[in-house]
């Protein structure tokens, strides 16, 4: 139990300063631990994939096709011209943060100054801004660049003077998405990591054991999958709330 009772409290990370500037100074614990998310979610993808049969399904192919079925059922009813890329999105970001959340039940905390991936604000943000940066890609692809600037300006049956009062707003919106998107998973993970430390503080090591590993099998077990399918689902739903009054205006 060293790892939870020795530790540092988890709210700075290591750095390497690579001499060129903020943008080269790299947290190399996150470095570490999302390298082994990555390594991992490979890994598995490409078992889980060798595994599957058309005529013995196993456990793990019905929970696999299960959870694709249902990424791609919730992109066709969000937006289903955009579901040949995100459908892919989804699915790789929701089940790379499982993976990443998942190796927590690991000791990777024994290597020096390493904690879960996610529990680095870089890190959920690197992934909050891949959507987007998509997101709005996709949006002008869908309406074109006029129509998408027209888009910061709904509702679009008010009079002008109404939709300007909007569009700061609208504006404001679109900022706030990934930025969520990306606080949300961080500040989750983070305050379980910080749990751990507060137990370890002030519990005596034979009382902070058991109650370390009930925290941890919540903590992980279920608020780890809970901010995965979030982050996911989250993803969904902003593709299709890029759609917004899509459909209206062109149907006159």
């Amino acid at each position: 139990m060293r790892f939870v009772f020795d530790e540092q409290p988890p709210v700075t990370h290591p750095t390497v300063d690579l001499g060129c500037g903020t943008f080269c100074t790299i947290n190399y614990d996150s470095v570490i631990s999302s390298a082994l998310a990555i390594v991992v979610t490979i890994v598995f993808a490409v078992l889980i994939a060798r595994s599957m049969s058309s005529e013995r399904p196993n456990r793990v192919q019905a929970l696999a096709e299960w959870a694709f079925s249902y990424v791609r059922s919730t992109s066709n009813e969000n937006a289903p011209d955009a579901s040949s890329f995100v459908v892919p999105l989804a699915a790789t970001i929701g089940f790379y943060i499982l993976v990443a959340n998942y190796l927590d039940f690991l000791p990777i905390t024994l290597i020096p100054d390493v904690h879960p991936a996610n529990t680095d604000v870089n890190q959920t943000a690197a992934m909050a801004i891949v959507v987007f940066v998509l997101l709005h890609w996709y949006n002008i692809r869908l309406r074109g660049f006029r129509g998408y600037l027209l888009y910061y300006t709904r509702p679009h049956e008010l009079p002008v003077w109404a939709r300007a009062i909007f569009t700061p707003l609208n504006v404001i919106e679109e900022i706030v998405k990934p930025v969520t998107l990306a606080l949300r998973l961080f500040g989750n993970l983070l305050a379980g990591l910080l749990m751990l430390y507060v137990i370890g503080l002030l519990l005596p090591p034979v009382i902070a054991t058991p109650v370390v590993a009930i925290w941890k099998l919540f903590d992980v077990l279920f608020i780890g999958l809970i901010q995965a399918f979030i982050f996911m689902l989250l993803t969904l739903v902003y593709f299709g709330l890029a759609r917004e009054g899509f459909e209206q205006e062109h149907s006159h």
